[in-house]
């Protein structure tokens, strides 16, 4: 359940991620309150799953999971250059969280 947990958390980290940049400096009221309750979520689950796993495995697939996110969440929305390089370093990244999860 705490793996769960941090999933969504992480989850939570692109779409704060993706709202602080919609929010246009916090100008935008909608972005500017996504980013807050998105961010408080994150927050919480990353606290909840840091009682259960050890700092830097929680830490490392929180960062990944919002990471590689914001990046496909560019690439798809905001037209950010999609390369093989990215794609590449991206997977590279997916496999260390996977890694992760199996030997945690």
């Amino acid at each position: 359940m705490v793996w769960l947990i941090l999933i969504g958390a992480g989850v939570m980290e692109t779409v704060w991620a993706a709202a602080l940049e919609a929010s246009h400096q916090f100008s935008r009221v909608g972005p500017t309150v996504l980013f807050l309750v998105a961010l408080a979520l994150s927050m919480v689950g990353l606290g909840h799953a840091l009682q259960s796993l050890p700092l830097g495995t929680a830490y490392a697939v929180w960062t990944g999971i919002g990471a590689v996110g914001a990046a496909v969440y560019g690439m798809l929305v905001l037209h950010d250059p999609v390369t093989f390089a990215r794609i590449v370093c991206l997977l590279l990244i997916v496999a260390g969280v996977v890694g992760l999860r199996v030997i945690a």
